[in-house]
């Protein structure tokens, strides 16, 4: 089963945001198979630390609702960043719970985790259809 570590740095992140990251990301990681131990890491932060982070790693200056950055190892699978705030707008402007979108948010990443990527647009459709799955299998699906 996964291992969800869950860092949460200068903003509101409840139990119940937990529980669906935590939820989304075993469900993700077990419908790819991944069936053994497995470890990943979930930074929760503020738009001004994605930012910084998406500007160090990818070399883009601006806030992003989630990072993800594939380890390339078996058993820890890599990290995620999100911006609780940016996921707070989001959630507001979509017309869902903050719960929703963290699960898609960590569906998303999992999925880039775990070989996934949306560069051509068949890759973008197929990835989609996977995170429909994932959340509709973790219970987020609207």
């Amino acid at each position: 089963m996964l291992r969800l570590t869950v860092d949460v740095r200068g903003v509101r992140f409840g139990r119940a945001l937990k529980r669906a990251a935590v939820k989304t990301a075993r469900t993700a990681a077990h419908m790819e198979g991944k069936r053994g131990h497995h470890e990943a890491a979930l930074l929760v932060t503020d738009d001004q630390t994605i930012r910084h982070l998406n500007k160090v790693y990818r070399d883009i200056d601006k806030e992003t609702d989630v990072l993800s950055f594939p380890s390339g190892e078996e058993v820890f699978l890599g990290d995620i960043g999100i911006s609780m705030e940016k996921a707070q707008r989001q959630a507001e402007e979509y017309g869902h719970g903050e719960e929703r979108e963290v699960a898609f948010l960590v569906a998303h990443a999992m999925l880039h985790l775990l070989g996934y990527d949306h560069k051509t647009d068949e890759d973008e459709v197929r990835m989609r259809a996977r995170q429909r799955e994932i959340l509709t299998q973790a219970g987020y699906q609207r």
